[in-house]
């Protein structure tokens, strides 16, 4: 595996996401960080898109998921992001935090972060 990484923080989306009656019903403010280990040197030597991660239609792919997702739990969230991204042929793992602001009182955030790699 390499050491090359891809990193998009702080996406912001608004989707369903909570356990509570009213969280069901409001759409919310999620933010989403992602670290993409990949192996950049053929990009890096090419200059070409098709050489790496086209992390605009990625992010587009997970924007378009989140904001049209239900989940209770930021965790489910993560995770199907998680697969999203692995989908990709040039990822060999992802790393993936979601965080809720103002989840908690006195908190700026709540979140969760996840790593997986290719099976």
């Amino acid at each position: 595996m390499t050491s090359d990484h891809i990193f998009i923080r702080d996406l912001q989306v608004h989707c369903v996401i909570g356990i509570q009656e009213w969280e069901r019903l409001t759409k919310q403010d999620v933010l989403i960080n992602l670290e993409l280990t990949i192996d950049a040197t053929q990009a890096g030597q090419s200059d070409r898109i098709e050489d790496t991660v086209n992390y605009k239609s990625l992010t587009r792919q997970i924007i378009a998921h989140a904001e049209n997702s239900t989940c209770f739990l930021v965790e489910a969230l993560a995770e199907q992001i998680s697969q999203i991204c692995l989908q990709h042929a040039r990822v060999e793992a992802v790393r993936v935090e979601v965080e809720k602001p103002g989840a908690l009182r006195f908190a700026r955030s709540v979140g969760i972060a996840i790593h997986r790699t290719r099976p």
